[in-house]
């Protein structure tokens, strides 16, 4: 789920949300603003600390709302209660990893007391370095990621997933005139007739491949080439999503990368392309993190 706001993510976004070394992060702070600010830190286990600074009300409440989509009216909301610090006066709000949230972006706001007008929250420090090596760790079903992360506008959100299973990409490679990509499993694992399938978008057409797998069943690859990308005798502007089947009865699950510390990873993370039999080959990922292929 993304909106026109979050699709096109701005150069200081980018910085704050993807450092490369995972650290805790700040925009810069302008006077003029009146919008109070939240710092967030989030464990391994995606627990969410959130802290404000000291209230005048008696009973402030930290707010999510899921972002409804263009046109609909919002219908999810979870409310926190905001306890004080006994040393400063400081308020802080815990986000368990359970119940899971619903998949897509809620916006962070200070609900100053029952009742009151709600008010969108400026990001502080975000602390995410718990999260760049989250592929590392294994997840169980259903696999549930968050990141917090700053809008183009420059309020705080999360960025949230919930799937029963997901398949990780990890490295992708582009030579030889085919495109080489290694995941992994999480909350699911390959049988010997596993497959890997490539659906053309807004068709019925899938071409399916054979995966290579690790052995624990967990890790795997595969390689598509020209003849996989334009066997439907199809022409250019083309868009093949990437989904493995783990087993011949299971349903497909969709390749992505989620399990680290970019929300929004489709201007951050790009490849190039391969140029064969006329046509050009590009992966790339989309608004929601999820790895295809466009072919122009």
């Amino acid at each position: 789920m993304s909106t026109p706001e979050d699709e096109m993510t701005s150069k200081h976004e980018r910085t704050a949300a993807g450092t490369p070394e995972g650290t805790a992060t700040s925009p810069r702070n302008d006077t003029r603003d009146t919008h109070p600010r939240a710092h967030c830190a989030i464990d391994t286990d995606g627990r969410i600390t959130f802290r404000l600074p000291p209230t005048t009300t008696p009973e402030p409440r930290l707010l999510l709302r899921l972002r409804p989509k263009k046109g609909r009216p919002e219908t999810t909301l979870h409310v926190l209660g905001l306890e004080s610090d006994r040393g400063d006066g400081h308020r802080h709000a815990v986000l368990e990893p359970h119940p899971v949230l619903d998949e897509g972006r809620w916006d962070v706001y200070l609900l100053p007391e029952p009742g009151a007008e709600r008010r969108r929250l400026r990001p502080g420090l975000r602390d995410l370095r718990t999260l760049v090596d989250g592929h590392l760790r294994e997840r169980p079903s259903p696999v549930a990621v968050r990141i917090p992360y700053v809008t183009k506008d420059g309020f705080l959100a999360l960025r949230t997933w919930r799937r029963t299973a997901h398949a990780e990409a990890r490295a992708i490679g582009v030579e030889d005139r085919a495109l080489t990509v290694t995941a992994r499993l999480h909350g699911a694992a390959l049988d010997e007739d596993a497959t890997v399938r490539l659906r053309l978008r807004g068709t019925d057409t899938v071409r399916t491949l054979r995966p290579r797998s690790d052995g624990d069943g967990r890790g795997f690859s595969f390689t598509a080439g020209p003849g996989d990308l334009t066997a439907d005798g199809g022409g250019a502007g083309r868009i093949w999503d990437v989904f493995v089947r783990p087993t011949a009865e299971a349903p497909p699950i969709r390749v992505a990368r989620l399990l680290d510390d970019v929300a929004d990873r489709k201007h951050v993370h790009v490849y190039p392309a391969i140029e064969a039999d006329g046509s050009t080959f590009r992966p790339y990922y989309t608004v929601d993190n999820d790895l295809a292929i466009e072919v122009t």
